[in-house]
């Protein structure tokens, strides 16, 4: 494992290798951003992050591959109501460790049925979800 500090600046530099580049990252990422930022400049961060990263290591934007803005914007509601509801951890591995319940990119079936999250609308615009809303905190989160 690499440190948090490590792992945002590779990130964001674009040095990060692309067989590394998993789910758990994403995770990571999305935390650190949150616990620095309100969610929408969180969000406005991890979607140009992943835009460069992806054009840096040549991903193709097909629509099934590169950048998806429903499912960026998802994630991010989902960690950060996570973090609102359970507080940050120690650094962005413990905090996914405790809740490894975002490592599975299926979650967002629980709000999203296949038709709607694999659409050409969902990839280029965010949609709300059409099978359950995301949960809610009413807890504030406090950015550091």
């Amino acid at each position: 494992m690499v440190d948090d500090e490590t792992l945002l600046a590779r990130f964001e530099d674009c040095t990060w290798p692309l067989e590394d580049w998993h789910q758990r990252e994403h995770i990571k990422i999305a935390y650190m951003y949150l616990c620095r930022h309100p969610l929408a400049a969180a969000t406005d961060k991890m979607r140009a992050g992943v835009r460069a990263f992806n054009a840096a290591h040549q991903l193709p934007d097909l629509l099934h591959s590169g950048y998806h803005e429903t499912m960026t914007q998802a994630w991010m509601h989902l960690v950060d109501v996570t973090l609102r509801e359970f507080g940050p951890g120690e650094n962005a591995d413990a905090f996914v460790d405790k809740h490894t319940q975002l490592l599975s990119k299926r979650a967002l079936l629980f709000f999203y049925s296949r038709d709607l999250i694999m659409s050409a609308e969902a990839k280029y615009g965010f949609m709300h979800p059409d099978l359950t809303p995301f949960p809610q905190s009413g807890k504030p989160r406090v950015v550091v």
